[in-house]
């Protein structure tokens, strides 16, 4: 029998971890900017916090599997970032914001591949719909987005790190309250036999991260210059921001409807669909900034990004054994995901400022050349009664 009121403790956890990105995500920069750094330091900074979760990820998470326990390091990677984020009060020059970029980031993350570990976890055992608990992860997101941009404009950016410090406060007091995970219990011996390179040995697991990478980094040119593109078209900032919004309320609705998807499609039939999804998506942002349009491909956020991540999670759940849960999903968000999106970041500057509209040609290209790597794929049945849905 699931613990009483297990859903909610996992929700929580969820609504604290997606609420920091909410207010990290849109707010940092504009913070680091008004604190004197230049457009070039402000990247830097931002580039320095990106490289480091590259390494931190995957070695929290193979931390966490050999602890037998993923709640205590996500409990102390909370607490470790809720004190670096008062770095960000107390730095007053490039050096000093770039430590306390590099200590937040390694801190945080862990936060989300293994907040995903712990729930995964509790699908396989029938506590929960992982689709409906992660959609309270990305409504969340946007009401932070919101409260945050509400307090910024009435007491100043000063208030995003104090912010930042209290949604990590609020993990780690949601990590505390959870019930014991279903991975724990096991000998040390079980413990220590994952390992990194375990793990990318079981089958599918490579193709599961080219294929997520490909998928997801095809966002890229959307999250870099969606809204300047837009801007540059005519829209209003006010259109723009619900345009951001409707991608979200999308996303949250393919969630809710997630067991049932998963159980007609399957993992490869979900994978393919958000391939297909981007190649119509990032085709049609190419061609046209026409205002329906826009609303048709931000509905397409739900496949593009929703599709493929519930795909990765019945594979992950399906494919890997308990005991290399937290390093599977650490290293599928950060080799999977992290290092190719911030590859097509980077990239999408010169290719927009070369071919404007025509960058979301190169995205809808990752998309296709995704779509035989997820006919390829098991279809995920495994684990399927309790499904990340």
């Amino acid at each position: 029998m699931p613990p009483r009121f297990a859903i909610i403790r996992y929700v929580l956890l969820l609504g604290s971890v997606f609420a920091g990105i909410g207010v990290v995500q849109p707010f940092l920069p504009a913070f680091l900017a008004a604190r004197g750094l230049s457009p070039g330091e402000v990247s830097l900074v931002l580039a320095a916090g990106s490289g480091i979760r590259l390494l931190a990820g995957p070695l929290a998470g193979r931390g966490a599997d050999a602890l037998g326990d993923p709640r205590l390091l996500l409990a102390l990677a909370a607490l470790a970032g809720a004190l670096a984020s008062g770095g960000y009060l107390l730095a007053g020059t490039v050096l000093g914001f770039l430590l306390t970029q590099l200590a937040f980031h390694a801190a945080s993350a862990p936060l989300t591949p293994l907040t995903d570990t712990l729930c995964l976890a509790a699908a396989r055992r029938d506590w929960l719909d992982y689709g409906r608990v992660r959609a309270a992860g990305s409504l969340a997101f946007m009401a932070a987005a919101m409260v945050a941009g509400w307090l910024a404009g009435r007491l100043g950016l000063g208030v995003v790190p104090l912010l930042m410090g209290g949604a990590m406060l609020a993990t780690l007091a949601a990590a505390l309250l959870l019930p014991r995970a279903a991975t724990e219990g096991r000998s040390l011996a079980r413990r220590r036999e994952g390992g990194f390179r375990a793990t990318l040995r079981l089958p599918g697991f490579i193709r599961l991260l080219l294929l997520s990478g490909l998928i997801q980094s095809s966002h890229a040119a959307y999250y870099a210059f969606g809204s300047i593109h837009w801007s540059a078209a005519g829209l209003s900032a006010t259109g723009i921001g619900l345009l951001w919004a409707l991608g979200v309320v999308g996303e949250v609705l393919l969630f809710l409807l997630g067991r049932r998807l998963v159980a007609r499609l399957g993992a490869r039939g979900l994978a393919l669909l958000a391939a297909g999804a981007g190649v119509l998506r990032w085709s049609t942002l190419a061609g046209t900034a026409w205002l329906p349009a826009l609303v048709a491909t931000q509905l397409l956020h739900a496949l593009t990004f929703g599709a493929q991540h519930l795909a990765a999670m019945q594979l992950i759940l399906a494919l890997v054994p308990p005991a290399q849960a937290g390093t599977a999903q650490t290293l599928h968000a950060a080799l999977g995901v992290g290092l190719m999106s911030g590859s097509m970041t980077l990239l999408c500057g010169p290719l927009y400022a070369a071919w404007g509209a025509g960058v979301f040609l190169v995205m809808a290209g990752l998309c296709l050349l995704a779509l035989p790597l997820a006919l390829g794929l098991p279809q995920g049945g495994a684990g399927a009664s309790a499904a990340p849905s």
